[in-house]
């Protein structure tokens, strides 16, 4: 059987991910913090989102391509940045990068990535994003950018929703530290997943390789969700992303914006993208889903907007862009692909997409990503089957 048989759906991938990868593993990709409220309502809001269907539109021809940056790209999609992302499969930063350039689909690198920009520099590539977790040193700052526009990234992103670090709280259960230390507890989940075990065998545990530059000596006392990174951060302020504008040629994006007041001041300063997030339900369980600001936010701004949170199909990709997104990224789900099919599952996760895109684009009657139609709000009771 082929992968489009055994492996359909990314609830397929990520059913196999969690059979493959050791527990602790699992609760660092999967979980979010607190009761995961907001995680369970980005799922929730994103299917109240619907279409009613056309009929009797012929045969279509279906065209996925999209612009952002003045550049015209194949798929309405790409990768999101995930920290600490080589835990979750080996190597799994080039891996991700190599698949992206394939694709010509943006990848972006997380500064708590556990390989640095110019460990990807040669897997890099023309759709490089680069995501920033502000250092508060400038000098530092000014260091990382240079770093990342050498190996070839051309967007920054700056991710100003993680002031603090979060709670956490299956993580935290999971008896995941930062830096991993393979316990003797840790040690007897890893016995359980011997593919997951011998990729980590031939790379080491991995560690925040950007950072290595910056830190020397002990982390000191930091909580089992914070990481070595909190040592050099800083709350980014409005002054911050001004200095940014000012340091950064190429696009800037913010990542992590909910409020439509946030969204004009930061057309204002300069911002050349919004990313609406609420970090997936990772960071603070008593927001709204992200879909549900989203329209708010192209309310007031013309910007192009990037989404995230909760996306799991072509069709929730649909539903981001019918309610005012430019693009769509998505974390979780591509590194569930790693976890299920190792290197070949980012490449089957771009094929599942695109398939369902042109499929429910084909019973929209929609030939183009700019003529999807007004959305159609669904009921929130269940449904009989569920």
């Amino acid at each position: 059987m082929d992968l489009d048989s055994r492996y359909p759906a990314v609830s397929d991938l990520a059913h196999r991910a969690r059979r493959r990868l050791p527990k602790f593993v699992w609760e660092y990709l999967d979980s979010g913090t607190g009761t995961e409220a907001t995680k369970a309502r980005n799922r929730a809001a994103l299917d109240q989102v619907g279409f009613l269907p056309s009929i009797l539109h012929g045969p279509i021809d279906i065209d996925l391509s999209t612009s952002l940056f003045g550049e015209t790209l194949p798929l309405p999609f790409g990768v999101a940045p995930l920290g600490m992302s080589g835990l979750i499969w080996p190597d799994a930063e080039r891996h991700l990068a190599r698949t992206a350039a394939t694709a010509d689909i943006p990848y972006s690198l997380s500064t708590v990535a556990t390989q640095s920009p110019e460990d990807l520099a040669p897997h890099l590539g023309k759709q490089g994003w680069f995501q920033l977790y502000p250092p508060k040193d400038p000098d530092i700052r000014k260091d990382m950018l240079a770093r990342a526009k050498a190996s070839g990234f051309k967007v920054l992103i700056l991710t100003a929703d993680v002031p603090v670090a979060s709670r956490r709280e299956r993580q935290v259960r999971s008896g995941l530290t930062q830096p991993p230390k393979l316990t003797p507890r840790l040690m007897a989940q890893v016995m359980m997943r011997p593919a997951w075990a011998m990729g980590m065998a031939q790379r080491g545990m991995p560690h925040m390789r950007t950072l290595d530059k910056y830190i020397s000596g002990e982390m000191g006392n930091l909580s089992s969700t914070a990481h070595v990174g909190y040592l050099l951060r800083t709350s980014p302020d409005w002054d911050y992303v001004q200095w940014l504008r000012d340091h950064w040629d190429g696009p800037l994006v913010i990542k992590g914006t909910m409020r439509p007041e946030d969204a004009l001041r930061l057309q204002q300063i300069g911002a050349d993208a919004l990313w609406v997030s609420n970090h997936a339900g990772r960071q603070f369980d008593g927001t709204p889903a992200s879909i549900e600001m989203l329209p708010k936010i192209r309310q007031v701004t013309d910007l192009p907007l990037i989404f995230d949170s909760g996306v799991e199909s072509g069709l929730d990709i649909l539903r981001a862009l019918a309610l005012g997104a430019n693009f769509v990224m998505l974390g979780r789900a591509f590194h569930f692909a790693l976890a299920a099919l190792g290197p070949s599952g980012p490449a089957h996760l771009i094929n599942i997409l695109k398939k369902d895109l042109e499929a429910n684009m084909g019973q929209l009657g929609c030939s183009s990503l700019l003529k999807l139609p007004a959305p159609y709000t669904l009921p929130t009771a269940p449904y009989p089957n569920q």
